[in-house]
């Protein structure tokens, strides 16, 4: 090669050289980021009590360099959360850097001193990346919420208030025009409330039950919450009766589980062997009781808003009590306990494959196999109001019947968990099992539940 291509070729390379470092030094000193998007994202239509929000940050070119959330209310401005990273290098596409961050701040009277009720401003504000010579400007953007912190009024209408442990009752009330959700809350049970049938606008009334196993009444609150969760709870009951439940030992025999165990299992879909007779026992005994309630929880939020009845619930006629209601029974196999449950029903029984009456009228929600409980059939009364039949030999109704009170609905069984031909009859409100008694006695419905509701319930006795 002559010293004349050389010189050519080296100058060639001499020009590249000088474009690579312009444009290494152009990269360094012009490059900053591309301008980041933001989605705030809040939770509830406005702030109350505590709303959560979330803030969505994104730069995929170089990466975020810093970002922040603040709330502006009047003058004041508080910073809820802020955050600096490190950011690609102007000449580097590719490598480690933060292109998407999320943050989620909780905003409200119990997380911010000093809210006032109005409007406030979320303010998220996310830095694209500079270079030693560029400082780029954030990407701002902003969200105006609303401000409540008063919770909605409400007030007891209904008066006597006397509930039973292991029993039920009815409130009347009023609340006002924010509430989106009322109704009486026990413990970890809800009852919501519902219109009152024929009255006044923002009248209301709750069916609620006393689980059996609540022992303080302070826990029985009157609730009304509006739609940024601002809430208001009233104490009403006026008298509360505890109970003292009986306990009873069941004696479990191979003989009874090989009757019992592979009938219910091969009714169940969904059912995995557990090995052994004993530990399929145990599963059914426990899981499966617990999916029947489960299931009974979700029949109840279906149920019909209508009173479905006026008369007196019926108990099983001529039969003798076997098992009462809320009865705590320890499992003994071999002389050892292997397990304790509570019988949340009744057990009734007269002669084998008696005619059951269904105990008033409604509608027919489950007519089936039902787990422990064998044939079932349950109806719907109302507002979750329930009656379940449980262990029948044979169902004479179909889901989505109605029927009558006194309607032979079927006869008395020994399937599913049974030891023998009996009816296993629950009461249930809301999906909570309560005590029948009540329901049977025309007085407790007059004074207790028809007194308060007045001519929206036409009662019978």
């Amino acid at each position: 090669m002559s010293s004349e291509n050389r010189r050519g070729r080296g100058k060639r390379w001499l020009w590249l050289a000088i474009l690579i470092a312009v444009g290494m030094a152009a990269l360094v000193t012009f490059r900053v980021g591309s301008r980041p998007s933001i989605q705030i994202e809040p939770a509830m239509p406005g702030i109350g009590r505590r709303t959560p929000i979330v803030v969505q940050m994104s730069e995929p070119s170089r990466g975020l360099a810093r970002v922040k959330v603040e709330l502006a209310q009047g003058d004041r401005v508080e910073v809820l959360a802020e955050q600096e990273y490190e950011p690609r290098p102007a000449w580097k596409f590719w490598g480690p850097a933060t292109e998407h961050e999320q943050i989620e701040v909780e905003v409200g009277s119990e997380t911010l001193e000093h809210l006032e009720t109005g409007e406030a401003t979320i303010r998220a504000s996310a830095w694209p990346a500079g270079t030693w010579l560029r400082s780029p400007d954030p990407q701002i953007d902003e969200l105006v919420l609303p401000v409540r912190l008063t919770p909605p009024a409400i007030m007891v209408r209904s008066q006597q208030h006397y509930v039973a442990q292991g029993g039920a009752g009815v409130i009347v009330y009023t609340v006002g025009a924010s509430a989106v959700e009322d109704g009486v809350r026990v413990g970890d049970w809800w009852f919501p409330g519902f219109p009152l049938p024929n009255g006044e606008a923002g009248v209301r009334f709750a069916l609620f039950a006393v689980p059996f196993d609540l022992e303080d009444s302070n826990r029985l609150l009157l609730e009304a919450s509006d739609d940024v969760g601002n809430t208001a709870t009233v104490s009403f009951v006026d008298q509360y009766f505890p109970k003292a439940f009986r306990r009873d030992t069941i004696e479990v025999s191979d003989r009874f589980m090989e009757r019992v165990v592979p009938a219910i299992m091969g009714n169940t879909p969904g059912v995995e062997d557990q090995g052994n007779l004993l530990d399929n026992y145990l599963w059914v005994n426990r899981e499966l009781r617990r999916r029947n309630a489960a299931r009974l929880i979700e029949l109840a939020e279906d149920s019909r808003q209508e009173f479905l009845w006026n008369r007196p619930f019926l108990p099983m006629s001529n039969a003798q009590v076997m098992s009462s209601f809320a009865d705590r029974r320890t499992y003994l196999y071999e002389g050892r306990e292997i397990d304790q449950q509570d019988h949340l029903g009744f057990d009734l029984a007269s002669v084998r494959q008696a005619e059951i009456e269904a105990s008033n009228r409604g509608l027919v929600v489950l007519a089936r196999y039902f787990g422990i409980y064998g044939n079932a059939v349950v109806i719907d009364h109302g507002y979750g109001l329930m009656s379940l039949y449980g262990h029948l030999s044979s169902i004479a109704v179909e889901e989505g019947q109605a029927v009558e009170r006194g309607q032979v609905i079927g006869r008395s069984g020994e399937t599913g968990l049974a030891g023998g031909d009996h009816l296993h009859f629950t009461l249930l409100a809301g999906g909570q099992p309560v005590n029948p008694v009540e329901w049977w006695d025309p007085a407790w419905i007059r004074d207790r539940f028809a007194a308060k509701l007045g001519s929206s319930f036409e009662f019978q006795p």
